[in-house]
């Protein structure tokens, strides 16, 4: 094989490119921005082939978001793969089944498919090199009512041929489901590895880099680009690269993380009780370095007075234009907003005026249903007095 040196092989291992996804928070314009990350994401996989010697890519599931695109984001993913210049073999995985829809069986797929892709449609072994196998499960739907892992490793023999497994779900041990029988069974990939019917295990599925067991030979790779916020989606945006041994009988393997994605979606925590901590907070996003492509979920608690909570929405309302998105995590917020002794005295304000500021005053600090609308008119004025209400 090509780039093969004493005996090794390498290939890349990557998953969940959910081709065609949205984030229903990303604005239009940011949007189209991070659709074209996850293109240029699947498209560097051609540099890190190159640069490592791998020979081919396996794609364990979920290539598109859904078997439901329109026509441009499936010729874009398509000329995307065209830019890897190895074979790459797509697993149909949960967002797009090997159903009735699907977007593989699709005319326009058919039709634009690169000559270096190709679809692991059917359960069972392909022949990707010499003595080199891929075993597939692909998803033929959305609910399976087995786990598709036990059916392609039964019977196969444990002949010297060096195989990897793709495939894509949920295993026991990490994500534990008595009523998910499509659940991937962790015994049984062990007993193939232990008696060498298969040599590495290829997953897709968890959108977090994740090594599952203490064989070094199972892994889910991630998707190569973030899907979610850190407190969910942990360690994404890579691809492994995976070297086997082929002149050693057990087919040894090491894996190697590279990174390929460019995007970040963060969750900031922070207590803000005063002035300074906002400061603390303008402090934080100012050192995020790549605005355009971060998103920020914001999380704050505490109790602040009208005025700096005028200066923290002037604070959102300044990084909102320089991020992605900045976002706030509505179940893990709670800011008390209450009016200090004296805060409106230096406005100048007289006559009816000052009266009707009186009366929000006390109604903003009262527990009536109108509380917080009064909370917010004060808020308001301090902006305008403040000039950061655009």
């Amino acid at each position: 094989m090509p780039g093969s040196t004493f005996g090794g092989m390498k290939f890349l291992h990557t998953a969940d490119w959910q081709l065609g996804m949205t984030r229903s928070f990303l604005d239009a314009e940011a949007q189209a921005r991070f659709s074209a990350a996850r293109r240029d994401a699947v498209a560097a996989l051609g540099r890190v082939a190159r640069e490592t010697g791998a020979e081919f890519v396996v794609v364990a599931g979920d290539v598109f978001e859904s078997n439901q695109l329109a026509p441009k984001v499936v010729s874009q993913s398509l000329e995307a793969m065209r830019a890897i210049e190895v074979p790459v073999y797509l697993l149909p995985g949960n967002h797009d089944p090997l159903d009735a829809a699907s977007v593989y069986r699709s005319a326009l797929f058919e039709k634009e498919c690169p000559s270096n892709v190709t679809v692991l449609d059917s359960p069972g072994v392909i022949d990707v090199g010499p003595g080199v196998q891929v075993v597939a499960a692909p998803w033929r739907s959305k609910r399976p009512t087995t786990d598709l892992t036990a059916e392609v490793l039964a019977g196969l023999p444990a002949d010297g041929t060096a195989r990897i497994l793709v495939a894509h779900g949920a295993v026991d041990v990490l994500d534990p489901d008595p009523d998910n029988p499509s659940q991937i069974r962790l015994d049984g990939l062990a007993a193939s590895l232990d008696r060498s019917a298969v040599h590495y295990v290829a997953l897709g599925d968890k959108h977090s880099r994740t090594a599952v067991g203490d064989s070094g030979r199972i892994w889910y790779s991630g998707a190569p680009e973030v899907t979610n916020y850190d407190h969910v989606e942990a360690d994404s945006g890579h691809v492994l690269v995976v070297d086997m041994d082929l002149g050693d009988p057990g087919h040894p393997v090491t894996v190697e993380s590279r990174k390929v994605g460019g995007w970040r979606f963060l969750t900031l925590h922070r207590e803000v009780n005063n002035s300074r901590d906002i400061t603390d907070l303008d402090l934080n996003l100012d050192q995020l370095a790549d605005k355009d492509r971060t998103v920020v979920q914001l999380a704050l608690v505490g109790t602040l007075t009208v005025t700096d909570r005028a200066a923290l929405e002037a604070c959102r309302d300044k990084y909102s234009r320089l991020f992605a998105c900045l976002d706030t995590w509505e179940r893990h917020t709670n800011l008390v907003v209450m009016p200090a002794d004296d805060e409106f005295d230096d406005l100048g304000i007289g006559g009816f005026a000052a009266d009707a500021l009186d009366e929000l005053v006390g109604l903003a600090r009262s527990g009536d249903a109108q509380a917080g609308a009064a909370r917010g008119a004060l808020g308001l004025l301090m902006r305008l007095r403040d000039g950061s209400v655009a």
